[in-house]
């Protein structure tokens, strides 16, 4: 048996692209494949947060650039991912993590509620992705989509959240069918809970002086008795981004505590 001749998961060489990467997964992710070696496009419609995570990636050594890009916009998507092909000359990793929550279930999902979330959740998604396939046939690149629990099972009051993410699926099987050619790989992650600043603001504004009860309550969703966590979601991308994962493309891998089993 022939061993590795480096250590697993490097990402030396490769220039990432991740999406809403200012803050929470996104930011895990940018700073997990900086660790790794890759060099960091930060995507992010929140000009301060892109700054700000750029400023910490290039303090640890790595190359990164900050570039605001509302991805719901068909010619803000192309111009950023043209500047990206000039800023780093490749592109060889696409994440497409920017999304937003909503709650309630379809009678409370207003009409402008429902078109938000599809503008931002699967349109993004879209719209990256097809400005990024270009660059990615040349490098014979990986696409990894943010996904969620409830592109898979049920969740009470996530109607327009879940109808996007199950979107995200089955645009990441489309991808990867379809791409398989160019050498092209495409798969999801289905995240249960995450702990991110959204959940602590979500409880912050609906449940004030509730909020460790709160808190506990959506924890104790997955068996594990917890929310997941930014880096555990930012391991799971590294490792179908990587190298390790070139068997893997279509697929869409939980990240579920536990809740898909019991």
């Amino acid at each position: 048996m022939t061993l590795p001749m480096q250590p697993p998961f490097r990402l030396d060489g490769k220039v990432a692209a991740i999406t809403g990467a200012g803050s929470g997964i996104g930011a895990a992710i940018a700073c997990r494949f900086a660790q790794q070696g890759a060099a960091i496009a930060v995507l992010e419609i929140d000009a301060a947060a892109s700054t700000a995570i750029v400023q910490e990636l290039r303090a640890s050594g790595a190359d990164a650039e900050a570039f605001v890009c509302d991805v719901t916009s068909a010619a803000a998507v192309e111009s950023t991912f043209a500047a990206v092909q000039q800023r780093f000359g490749k592109l060889n990793l696409l994440v497409n993590n920017a999304g937003i929550g909503h709650v309630g279930n379809c009678e409370a999902t207003g009409e402008s509620d429902f078109d938000r979330m599809f503008s931002v959740n699967v349109k993004g998604v879209y719209l990256c992705t097809r400005a990024a396939l270009p660059l990615l046939k040349v490098t014979k690149g990986t696409i990894c989509n943010l996904a969620s629990i409830a592109s898979l099972i049920g969740v009470a009051d996530r109607f327009a959240y879940s109808m996007t993410k199950g979107a995200v699926l089955t645009m990441t099987k489309s991808i990867a069918i379809d791409y398989l050619v160019h050498g092209i790989r495409c798969n999801c992650v289905c995240p249960a809970r995450i702990h991110t600043p959204f959940v602590d603001g979500y409880l912050a504004k609906n449940y004030p002086g509730k909020e460790a009860l709160m808190f506990a309550n959506l924890a104790a969703w997955q068996p594990m008795g917890r929310m997941g966590s930014p880096q555990e979601v930012a391991d799971l991308v590294l490792f179908l981004c990587s190298d390790e994962a070139a068997f893997i493309t279509g697929q869409a891998v939980p990240l579920d505590g536990g809740k898909l089993v019991f």
